[in-house]
């Protein structure tokens, strides 16, 4: 097994597809190995709410105040959700956590001290982080509690902004404070051809052919110089890329169940497996 790791999954824009993917990454990890945490850190609470735990986002305690600024155990606040995967549940309140990280001290440091360092390793091999999709303390917290950050993008308006935001306004001007790792940028939600001008072929075009972002897209979405030329050319017989649209996606996030769990049979689970390992390796591996 390789070393324990924490990995954020966040982009600065909303119905990316980043609860869809903090969860079954989250869900895959803990398949793959024993134990695995996702934590959520999104003031909207889609993730907690969606799998059934509306008492502990409506708590009168507000169990992330109680362990981010009272140094109240994390252990005491997990919920399992299916085999090895617990979360640490999101609280209706987490914007007044947010204010109060703003003055207490050391505040970008808390969700690592506080959550990250008591579980990683001894309780969980892998913390998979839900971002809020907006700029605040609670996404410095996950930046620099995990080190690593998975990005998500659908084929919708505005993917060029959330993504150029994202590295722009949040991982350039966290590496001037620390390190900050993408490990991978993961399209999802495509179900158009790419063979004509739709938006899924435009994002594709975007993330496998700009040099900087290239060698962060996993394999199952990757298209080198030769597939595109074969694209174009009419020639092109391998496998649609990306995470695809499938019903069953949506049925399990209607469901309430991770994807693994609601419909093992998906062909898309592989996508998935594919991002728990290049999070296990810390990287992707043509």
């Amino acid at each position: 097994m390789q070393e324990p790791r924490a990995v954020s999954v966040g982009i600065l824009k909303g119905g990316f597809a980043k609860t869809t993917t903090a969860l079954n990454l989250g869900r895959e990890l803990a398949h793959r190995n024993d134990r695995a945490l996702v934590v959520d850190l999104d003031d909207n609470g889609h993730m907690t709410l969606n799998l059934g735990f509306e008492d502990a986002y409506a708590n009168a305690e507000n169990h992330a105040e109680t362990v981010l600024l009272e140094n109240g155990d994390p252990r005491e606040h997990v919920v399992n959700v299916a085999g090895g995967l617990d979360l640490f549940p999101a609280h209706e309140d987490l914007e007044s956590v947010q204010s109060a990280l703003k003055e207490a001290t050391m505040g970008t440091t808390r969700l690592k001290r506080e959550l990250v360092e008591p579980l990683l390793g001894d309780e969980y091999d892998y913390v998979v982080v839900d971002c809020p999709a907006n700029r605040g303390k609670l996404n410095d917290n996950a930046m620099y509690a995990t080190g690593n950050l998975v990005i998500p993008l659908r084929p919708e308006n505005g993917y060029e902004t959330g993504l150029s935001n994202t590295l722009d306004r949040l991982v350039s001007q966290a590496r001037e404070y620390f390190e900050l790792d993408i490990l991978a940028i993961v399209p999802s939600d495509l179900r158009n051809r790419i063979d004509q001008a739709t938006r899924d072929r435009a994002l594709l075009r975007e993330i496998t052919t700009r040099d900087a972002i290239d060698h962060l897209v996993p394999n199952f979405a990757y298209l080198s110089a030769d597939d595109w030329a074969a694209i174009e050319s009419g020639d092109y017989e391998g496998e649609l890329p990306g995470i695809r649209y499938r019903s069953a996606i949506d049925d399990a996030h209607d469901a309430g169940e991770p994807l693994r769990d609601f419909a093992p049979e998906c062909d898309q689970l592989g996508a998935y497996d594919e991002l728990a390992a290049i999070v296990e390796r810390g990287e992707v591996v043509r």
